[in-house]
Order: C-alpha cells, then structure tokens, then sequence
C-alpha cells in the first residue's frame, strides 16, 4: 500500500494504511472510508471476480452453444456503454500523465486502478459480444459484475459528493466529471444487464416450454417400471395402496427434504459462530448455555427414535386404508347391490382411528421435542444471563451486552427451531427409503421362463410339472377341464406369469392374450382395440364386424370415439370382453392365448365370434390358437384337446380320439351333451350365420345385407363427441380460496377451541414482549459502586416472564403447551371429521359418480389430501400465528422506540402487501394445478397394476412407462414453479426485512440523545427478527392457502349428487317383506345419464311368487340395465316396481336392496377373510356359513385350506380362480336367502358340470323363492316358468320356453343357435 498511495504524496498523510484512520470511518457522526480504500480495494473487487471467473466462463460458454442471436437494439446499447466505461477509464489514465507531465505529483494509484479498470470493462464489452454469439439470453456472471462495480462505486460516490461540499475548493472537476460519467453508465449497465435477449436462432439444445425438474420424479419412475416386472406372488405382498402410497407420500418425503438439507450442515455452524461470539461478549457464563443445550440432545434422540416407530405404524395404517378404499372403489357397485356400504365404511373408519391414534401420539411426542427446542434459546439466555451477573457483583449488564447477547440468542433461535422439522424430515425420509427399498426388492418375473428362439420346428412347446406338450404351429388347441383345474395357470405359465421350477417353456413368434376377465383401458372404444398399433382402416372393419361390434356401435353415443370408463363400467360383460378379443385379433399376431373369451357372452354372439374369428375359417386361422373353453360345441374344430385336472393334463387328443378311448371325456360329454349328436357335430356354420347376420340387422327393419366397410365411419360421423365423453378430469378452482373453506376447518376443529387457541397465543407473544421490554429496563437501571442495586429482582422477573412465555409457547402439543394441544387435537379432530364426512359422501353417491370420476381422483382425496390435512396444515397453522404475532409485536416495538420509524412502515407494508398477494395467487394456482394433475398419475398407475399381465404379453411396457412419464412431467410443471416462486419471495422479502434494520438504526442513531440504550437495544433486536419472521409470514400464509386447497378439494365432493336415503326414519315397511316375491313392473324404463336416451323402455311385466323367469338377449340389450333398476343402482325414468304390492320407490336403499339379493356377473371378492366376504356383519352363525359352502360345492375346498373360514383372501380375490370367486358369491347369496334372487350370468365362468350343479342347488334351495335369471347358456333356463326376451332395450317377448320355441320367434333362433332344437 506504501506503493501505491504513499504517505507523503497525499493530502492526508495519516494514511498511512488505508484501515488506519479511524477518526475518519469509525469514530465520527459522518464516516467515511480512506481515499486509499476507495481508489483500491473498491476498484479492484469487481476487477478480481471478472478476471477469477472469465476463463471457467468462456469455457462453459464453449462448451454449452445454445446457437446464435442476431444484434439487437439491447445487444448494441451493452456494447457501446461497454466501450464507453473503457474510454472514460482510459481518459482518466491520460489525464493522470498529462498532470505529471505538467509537474504535478500523481501517486502511481491513480494509474494503476483506472488502467486496471478499462481493460477489465474491455474483457467485459468481449463477454458481452461472446455471449450473443453463444447464445446466451440473459447472464447472471455479468449481472453479478455489474451489482459488485454498482456497490464498491456508490461507496466512493457518496464520499466525493461529501468532499464536494466540505472542501469545493480542492474539487478536480475533470476527475468528478468522468467519475460521475462512469456512475451512470454502470447504472444503466445493470439496469440492461436485468433484460433478457430474444431466443437464439439454430439451437441445437431440445427446445422444451417447460423444462422439468428430476426431483422426485425418479422414484415414481422407478415404482412404475418396478410394478410392471414383480411376479404375481410378490404383487399380492404390495397391495395397491401401498404402491400409491409410495409413490405420492414417501416420494413427498425425499422432496421435502431437500428443502432441509443444507440445515445439516449450516445449523451446527450457525450455533457454533453464535457461541463463539457470546463467549466474547460474556465469557465464561456462555458455558451454562451450552449445558443446558447439551441436556437436551440424549432427550431429542430419544424422541426421534420413538418418532420413526410411529412413523412406520402410521404408514402401514395409511397402506391398508388406501388398499381397501381402492378395493371400496373397485368394488363399488357390489357394495351398493348388497347393501355393505356402511360395513366397509367402519372397516375403513376403524383403519382410519388406529392411523390418527399413531398420529396423536407423534404430535405429543413432536410437541415435547419442539417445546425443548424452542425453549433452549430462552433457557440458554437466562442461564447465561444469570451466572453471569451472579458470579461477580460486578459484572453488569449494560444494553450494549444484553442485546448483542439477545440478538445472538435470536440466531441461535432459528437452527434451534429448524433442527426438530430437519430430524423429523430426515427420521421420515429413512422410514420411505427403507418401504421404498422392501418394494424395490421384490422378486421379479424371469424372463427366461419363456424362451424365444428365433428359428423353431414347434410353435408352442413346454414341460412344466408332469405336463408335456407340443403345440404345431397354427393350430388350434381347446383347453378344459373343471373349476380350479388349473387351465388360466397353464396359460400363465405360457405367458411366463409364474415362475418355472423345472423344464422349459418354448413359443415362437408373438403373443397375444385374452384374460377370462376382460380389462379395458379409461379411452375411446377405438384406442381400447388398437392399443397403441398403427391404425389400418380395413383390417380395423373386419375385426369390428368379426367381433360383432358393429351393432354396439350404433348403440353407442360417440361410436367408437365413445369414451369407455375406468374397468369399463359403461359397457356390458359381453361388451368388454368382446372389446378384448377385437384387441388380441388386431394386433395380428403369431399365437393367441384366449382364457375363456366366450363365457361372458350369448350363445349366438359366441358362435359368430367362433366362426369368424377362432374356428377354421376365422380370421386367425394358420395362426396358434390356445383356447380355454366350457362351450361343448366348439371342440370338434379342434386339432387337440387337453383335459385339465388339478393342475394336470390327464387326456390329450383330438376330438374323435378322446371320444374313442372312452375315458373321463367321452363321460362327461355323454352327461352334457344334447342326446341329439348331430346338432354338435354341425357345431358352427350353416343356418347358424345366417340367423346371426339377421339378429344382427335385425334393429334397422332391413334384409340382412352385407356390412359396408365404410359403416364404422359413417357411424361415427353422427354421434356427437360431446355425448362420447364420459369421465371428467379433476378440476382446477381459480381465484383465492373462499373464506367458506377457512370456516369450514375451523368447524371442523370446533370453534371454541379454535377461539381458545388463538387467544393463548396472544398470551404467549404478549409474555415474551413482556420478558424482553423488561431485560430493557434492567439494562437502563443505574449503575452504583460497579453493581446494579436491582439485579435479583430483575432476574427473578424476567425468568417468570420466560418460563410463562415457555409454557405458552407455540410448537407442538401436551398439556404443558396448551395452545399446541389446542391445534394439533383441533387439527387430529378435523381431519376425523373431514375424512369422515368425505368418505360417507363418497358413499352416497350413485354409480354414475363412479363412471364419471377417474378413481385416481378419488384416490389422490384419500392419500394426499388426506396427508396434508393429517400432517401439513396443523403445523403450517402454528407456525402462521407465530410469524404474524412476531411480525405485528416487532413492529410495534419498534414504533414505540423510534415513532420516525411511521414513516417508512406505510410504503413498506404496501410493497410487502403487493407481492404477497402476487405470490400467493400465483402459489395457490399453482399448488392447485399440481394437485390436479397428480390425479392422472394415480389413475394410469391403478390401471396399468389392474392390467400387467395383458401388457407383459403384448409387450406394450414401454408404452405404459412413456406414458407415465409423460403424466409426471406434466404434474412437475406445476411443481418447479412454485420453487421457483418462492425464490423469487425470498429476495424481495429480504430487501424489506433489510429496509426496515436500517431504517429502525438510522432513526435510532438521528434519536440516540432523546432514547435509552435499552429500548434502542430492544428495537433493533426486534429489526433483526423481522425479516426471517416477514419470510416466514408470507411463505406460511401462502402454505396455509396452497394447503387448506386440500380441504377445498376433500370439501367439493360434499356438493355432488346423492343417491336416495339408505333408510327412512318413519318406514312402515313390514319385518319379513317380501313375503312372496311378487314383482310387478308396470311401463318401466331408466336411462344412465341426462343427456343419453332411455336404455330400457316400456316394459311391462307382471311375475308371480316363486316363479322362476329367464331374461335373455343380445349383449347390450339391456338385461343387467333391468336388474340395475330392480335394486334402484339407476333409478326409474318411466314407470315403476311394485314387490309384493310396495312401491320400490318409496323405500330406503338399504330396505330394498337388503331383502333382495344378487349373483353379480362380475364375481368380486374383498381382501380380508373369506368369513368377512360372505358375512360382512357377522350376522350369521359358522355352521350357516360352512352350510352356504356346502350348497354352493366350496365346502371341500375351503375345509382344505390352513385357515378355513379365517382363509385371506387377496386384494381382488386373485388367490382364488374366477370360477371359484362365483362360488363364492353364490355362497353369499344361499347365506342371505331372501324371496327374491337374481342371477347375472352367474355361472358364464364355470364349467358345464359345476354349472349343472348351481342350478340344481338354486332349484332345491330357491324353490319358493322367485328367481330371475339373465343367461347365456339357454339349457339353464330351459325348464324355468317363462322367459323374457329383450331386445333394444324393449319388451320382445314374454311366455314359457316351449311357447316361445313354437312361435319361432328371437327365442327360437337363440335356442337353435344353441343346439337346443
């Protein structure tokens, strides 16, 4: 420095350093820094930072080309200021030789810096130009260049505006001028610097609107792509719920610890400097403080180890609550047959009290943490406090060392405060990882259970245990054999689904498969069938028409642009199993593996498909065909036949052969096979196509003529797309959440608690105001003989007014805190109710509800709104009222110390007020958006898990996971931005918080002569408080709207539509109505929606007691809509139904549906017990349930199971085969055994022989009940009192079989298309 300035060429020869005048910049009213320290120091940081970053700059700049922008108007004006500082840097340097040259003494300083300066300015005019040419937009190096020079130069402007008026006669005007000059061009260098440029032209970079962060994202990629390749076993161990649980819950747990992170590392430190600089302050007495922190580490270890054990109870609670309400929602429709909402609703209820029970206890053991944390800076200041002024009567303490120590105790405040949400995030993150980790662990399907030579002799061939088989290519195989025998597991087994112990499995070519139950995507009819294939128009007409789809398509309000919903629930059992054979045909490929695809539908639709597609002459033909049948009259197409038993293949052969050996098969053919043989061996063809191209016409009152290809075409043309919609996607609310939401919660939590919260709150501020005015008032008390007279009754005080402060204190729970007892009960209390109240309106909605609303909506309700209100909002809220309350008290603070203070707070609170309404709008949007989107995610996730075999045969898991990507992305685009917001929070909030420190120092500095070192003291250690506490302010009441959006959105389902009253309190109905199972249907029609036109219409039907009456029909005809109507699932349009004189109508839901009972056509089954899906209730005693069994043929197999009764049935029933499953529900409804039973195609997926046994036990044990039977096998009704013919949703005929076969009319056709005349 003697270098450069030295002592003797200044005007000031005291500086000798340029740090050593201290009369000039510390003891002084105006300070000032050195001339030395300006015209160095001050110039050369922005030079050194330039200079330090250039080079890894231009080298980032290389290697990252975003292409190329052409100059600009903003370009042109960065580069002329950037030559202009140059040449103003460089007029001074000539200037400073041409004063030499004329005999002045110029210290080298004045060289060097301005010559430093002007190349520095150079290298930046390059950047500039370098960064256009790379492609750069907008640059934070050069802003931050720009920032620092604007900084180091304000200082020296300011010091020559004062040397200007000081001493005006020592002023160098040329020097001034140029400085001033070069201080506005800097302004307007930053100014520009903040602009961005226009787009680069040529980029080679991927141009993404929205660029998307990974956080998170990879493990909901990883839980995708995992669900797709886990084998059947480990699937059953992971419900469903848990996997969404993983997926939104302990994906949300990594993220959210990101935001603590750098707290690991940067609390420590901060308590640390803390420390260090109250030990200079107070020296040894900081030791107590640190005793009493140390206390409290074995206490807090102790809670968070407690805390992960609750931790995981709570989650594997939430797991089973989510498993069973997606099973509630699967199942919804059985639920609402057999009246079982209310049981389900307590299962899930009780769930639900053992997770808030965990939860309570968390907050309890979360609000002794807290309360120790939040206590520690208080305790560690009064401990200090009080050795130190107890040790030594002369150690007093004076405002300078009570509020330097107060405001250190403030920074030891925030890690403090920080460390139990940081040990809380990171004990809930180890749990997820460690659920994460079981479920990433699963076993994974082999896929060498299935070998693909590329070259082979055999299309098909396998050896598993004791079966051998050898399949030619192209031909066509029937697999049968009882229920249970094993036939879908050996077609597992082909499609490599379970796992091999011995032996091979070889297939050539590629798969198809059709599941015995259909599984259908949530899209149009048409993407349902191409499944993600090319579209090809002609081959997409023959599988249309083949599959008999044609008629539906008129039927249908969109064609086949109709939307089909989740599982399919606007579409008929026929329907969508037809939708899943059109599938397998279209894709066009070498092997087909069809799990009895014809069971579901009639008799007639199930010969046209055979022969159009299956048989010889169908469309497959020179293609493998496996197909698992219960139809007799299929088989002799085939080339081979396997007989199934207990998992074995006992007879093996073609149709004659096996007839010849006269084994098990001739047997059971003789049993039930028509006596005329002739019928069989005609089998399919002849009169039969015909009669199925007349039904099929037989809507437009035309000849049956041959179909267009253009027919699908010119259907679609006419339905409207509006009327092809079905499900409606979650929606965003806009605008501010409605005060209603607010009142809502605090109705929930109970208002007087709500009241009595807020007002121990106010205690609670009011006492640590209180404790803190009066440590100001002790430092103001005299000082007499080096000792404060009052200094015990100061202590005494001020740790009264602590300890009260302590015990009211904010954080978390116990009766010790009573305000944190009150929110976190009130926030337990709320969350029983909401959950409550939503899951009973869930409940109470009718079917269409179910179609409408993807179940992802309803499941995203139950485990991530859930969790907000659960876990987010009852701490958002505490930590809300403790920024308001310190916001509200350090204003007042400081406004009482320094009024002057009034005149800076109005335009701040107007600026603050400004962008927290500007962030919070835009952070609720955006929380809003992120929450909708996320419901997507949730419902592709669902039913991908539904439908992973048919996806692992068609190979289509790349497209399911793109798919899935996609979905996330988009719900992450929601995400980043609101990070993004509140980075940009955090830095105007800091300029208001750093506003208002200096304005409350500068005031108090102009005061210093009227105000107490005390209350000076007290009002800047509040200034220092508020700025993290207007951060936090604005940030909580942002999370408290973004947040209690969760409750908004549990809220909405309370405004939808409600089925009738499940019972009426004043029923008059009478103990064993229906006494004789009259029913009377008088005009009778509905429709499924407002906008869509009746689906039956006008039947009138009258049927007696005890009678047995068959409905039958094409698939679509409307026969399950009559049943849906006889149990009020869609209520009536027209007309009505009278049970033994009672008007349905006039009934409570549960009356009706309780006394009458069904055998749905999809047999669905519950996880739990197999006691529970009989006898949910426990209304039955074991020996009527295991007497149930016995009628309905399960009792063998459920006496030889390990648990009996007690046997756990899978999510979905999968454990058991779908045969098995109808056993089951017949079972339920032999238990109920009321007047009235209906069969819904209930025997479609059970052998011939179990299916003659069902019958014999519905006519022995149901033979004075009325029995209302839809078929699709006619012998089963052949002997019933009368048949109902239906077709297109209207009355065709109504009379006994054998009059219906002689007027030869629809019923005749059907019953000779089945061989049953």
């Amino acid at each position: 420095v003697e270098t450069i300035c030295p002592s003797g060429k200044l005007k000031h020869p005291s500086v000798l350093l340029c740090f050593q005048d201290w009369n000039r910049t510390w003891q002084t009213h105006n300070p000032d820094l050195t001339p030395c320290f300006q015209n160095t120091v001050l110039v050369w940081i922005p030079c050194l930072y330039l200079w330090l970053f250039a080079p890894l700059y231009i080298l980032y700049l290389k290697r990252n080309d975003h292409g190329y922008i052409c100059m600009t108007h903003l370009n042109r004006a960065k580069t002329a200021i950037g030559f202009t500082l140059w040449l103003i840097c460089w007029a001074d340097v000539f200037y400073s030789f041409w004063e030499r040259s004329h005999g002045a003494t110029i210290a080298p300083v004045y060289l060097v810096s301005p010559t430093m300066l002007g190349v520095t300015m150079l290298l930046a005019t390059f950047l500039i130009q370098y960064e256009r040419m790379k492609g750069v937009q907008s640059s934070g190096v050069m802003l931050n260049f720009w920032l620092i020079t604007i900084v180091c130069a304000t200082v020296t402007f300011r010091s020559k505006i004062l040397h200007a008026l000081n001493e005006p006669a020592s002023v160098n005007v040329f020097k001034y001028t140029t400085f001033y000059i070069y201080y506005t061009m800097l302004l307007i260098s930053l100014i520009l610097a903040c602009l961005s440029d226009q787009p680069p032209l040529f980029s080679q970079a991927v141009r993404d609107s929205n660029p998307c962060p990974e956080s998170g994202i990879y493990n909901i990629f990883l839980h995708f792509v995992k669900a797709l390749v886990i084998t059947n076993a480990a699937r059953r161990t992971s419900t469903v719920g848990e996997i969404v649980n993983l997926m939104s819950v302990d994906a949300q747990r990594f993220m959210d610890l990101i935001t603590y992170i750098n707290m690991i590392w940067s609390a420590p430190l901060q308590v640390i400097l803390a420390l260090y600089f109250l030990w200079q302050n107070l020296g040894p007495s900081v030791l107590a403080g640190v005793a009493v922190m140390v206390l409290m580490v074995p206490l807090n270890a102790v809670i968070a180890m407690k805390t992960k054990t609750y931790q995981v109870a709570q989650m594997k609670s939430k797991d089973n609550r989510i498993k069973l309400m997606n099973e509630v929602l699967n199942g919804i429709k059985v639920l609402k047959l057999y009246a079982w909402e209310l049981a389900f609703k307590d299962k899930v209820s009780d769930i639900r009290e053992s997770e808030l029970r965990v939860l309570k206890k968390t907050a309890y053991l979360g609000a002794v943490s807290t309360f120790t944390w939040v206590c520690a800076p208080f305790l560690v200041a009064l401990s200090t406090f009080a050795v130190y002024v107890l040790v030594d009567e002369h150690n007093i303490l004076d405002a300078q060392k009570a509020f330097v120590s107060l405001a250190l105790f403030n920074i030891l405040r925030f890690p403090l405060n920080m460390l139990p949400m940081v040990i809380s995030s990171m004990v809930q993150a180890s749990v997820s990882m460690k659920r994460l980790r079981v479920f990433l662990s699963h076993e994974e399907l082999d896929e060498d259970n299935v070998e693909r030579p590329a070259i082979s002799s055999c299309d098909v061939s396998f050896s598993l245990f004791r079966i051998n088989v050898h399949i030619p290519e192209g031909a066509f195989v029937a697999v049968v054999g009882h229920v249970g025998s094993g036939k879908s597991s050996l077609l597992s087994a082909l499609l490599g689904e379970m796992q091999k112990q011995e032996g091979s499995v070889s297939i050539k070519g590629s798969v198809a498969y059709v599941p015995q139950q259909a599984w259908i995507q949530n899209a149009t009819l048409k993407d349902n069938i191409l499944f993600g294939r090319d579209g090809k128009d002609s081959w997409y007409q023959k599988v249309v028409e083949a599959c008999a789809l044609l008629p539906d398509l008129e039927i249908l309000p969109g064609g086949d642009s109709t939307e089909i919903g989740e599982k399919g629930v606007n579409l008929s059992g026929g329907q969508k199993q037809r939708v899943s054979v059109a599938r397998a045909v279209y894709c066009n490929c070498a092997v087909y593996l069809l799990d009895d695809p014809l069971s579901a539908v009639d008799a007639h639709v199930g010969k046209h498909i055979f022969e159009k597609i299956i048989g010889p002459q169908g469309l497959l033909q020179g293609r493998t065909r496996v197909l698992v049948t219960h139809g007799l009259s299929f088989l002799p197409q085939a080339d081979l036949i396997l007989v199934m038993v207990d998992g074995e293949i006992t007879e093996m052969g073609s149709y004659t052969e096996l007839l010849g050996r006269q084994g098990a098969f001739a047997e059971f053919l003789h049993t039930y096979t028509n006596t005329e043989q002739e019928e069989v061996e005609e089998s399919v063809g002849g009169e039969a196509g015909r009669f199925i191209a007349e039904l099929l016409s037989s809507g437009t009152g035309k000849t049956p003529q041959k179909t267009e290809p253009n027919d699908v075409a010119a259907a679609k043309k006419t339905k409207s797309a509006e009327a092809a919609r079905l499900t409606e996607a979650d929606k965003a609310n806009t605008g501010r959440v409605k005060l209603s939401v607010f009142w809502e919660y605090m109705k929930a939590i109970g208002l007087p608690l709500s009241i009595f919260s807020i007002f121990l709150f106010f205690c609670h501020h009011l006492s640590s105001l209180g404790s803190n005015y009066w440590l100001s008032l002790w430092t103001d008390d005299p000082v007499i003989n080096n000792t404060q007279p009052n200094r015990e009754m100061r202590l005494g005080v001020y740790g009264a007014l602590g300890i009260s402060q302590g015990n009211l204190r904010d954080i978390q729970i116990v009766v010790l805190f009573c305000y944190s007892v009150a929110v976190s009960v009130g926030g337990i209390l709320a969350s029983r109710y909401l959950h409550q109240t939503m899951l009973y309106n869930i409940l109470r909605s009718p079917m269409s509800f179910f179609e409408r609303t993807p179940s992802g909506n309803l499941v995203n309700r139950f485990a991530k709104e859930t969790d907000t209100i659960d876990s987010v909002i009852p701490s958002i809220i505490k930590m809300f009222m403790g920024s308001m309350f310190n916001v509200l008290g350090s204003c007042a603070v400081i406004l009482i110390a320094t009024p002057l203070v009034a005149i800076i707070i109005p335009p701040l609170g107007l600026f603050y007020f400004f962008v927290q309404r500007f962030y919070v709008a835009s952070s609720r949007q955006l929380k809003r958006l992120e929450s909708v989107s996320r419901s997507p995610v949730y419902t592709h996730f669902n039913e991908t898990l539904l439908g992973t075999s048919v996806i692992r045969a068609f190979g289509e898991q790349q497209r399911f996971i793109t798919e899935s990507d996609g979905r996330v992305d988009h719900n992450q685009t929601a995400y980043f931005p609101s990070i993004v917001a509140n980075r940009w929070l955090a830095v105007r909030l800091e300029f208001v918080g750093n506003l208002i420190v200096t304005s409350a120092a500068l005031f108090a500095v102009m005061a210093r002569d009227s105000l107490s070192p005390g209350i000076m003291g007290l009002s800047i250690s509040y200034a220092l408080q508020v700025t993290a506490s207007l951060n936090w302010l604005v940030r909580m009441s942002s999370e408290l709207e973004t947040s209690i959006v969760a409750v908004e959105k549990v809220k909405e389902y309370g405004d939808t539509e409600k089925e009738a009253e499940w019972r009426l309190e004043h029923s008059t109905l009478p103990a064993g109505w229906p006494t004789a199972g009259h029913i009377e249907i008088h005009n009778f029609g509905l429709r499924y929606r407002e906008d869509l036109e009746l689906a039956i219409s006008d039947i009138s039907v009258n049927i007696e007691g005890a009678e047995k009456v068959g409905i039958v029909g094409r698939t679509g005809a409307g026969k399950s809509s009559l049943t849906l109507g006889l149990f009020r699932i869609i209520e009536a349009a027209q007309g009505e139904i009278h049970i033994d004189g009672v008007n349905i109508a006039e009934l409570g839901l549960h009356e009706l549906r309780s006394r009458i009972t069904i055998i749905p056509q999809d047999p669905v089954l519950f996880s739990g017990s197999l006691r529970m899906n009989l006898d949910p209730f426990d209304g039955y005693t074991d020996e009527e349930v295991w007497r149930a069994l016995e009628l309905a043929h399960l009792k063998n197999f459920v006496s030889g199971l390990p648990d009996k009764l007690n046997h756990e049935c899978s999510e979905g029933g999968e454990n058991l085969s779908l045969g098995q499953r109808q056993l089951v529900c017949l079972a339920r409804a032999l238990l109920r055994k009321t007047k009235i039973l209906v069969l819904d195609e209930a025997t479609a997926a059970v052998d011939l022989e179990t299916d003659n046994l069902i019958q014999s036990t519905i006519r022995t044990q149901f033979e004075d009940c009325t029995v209302l039977t839809i078929a699709h096998r006619l012998n089963t009704i052949m002997d019933y009192t009368r048949v109902l013919v239906l077709d297109k949703g209207q009355m065709a005929e109504f009379d006994s079989p054998s009059n219906l076969i002689a007027k030869k009319g629809i019923f005749y056709k059907m019953a000779k298309d089945s061989g049953l005349v």
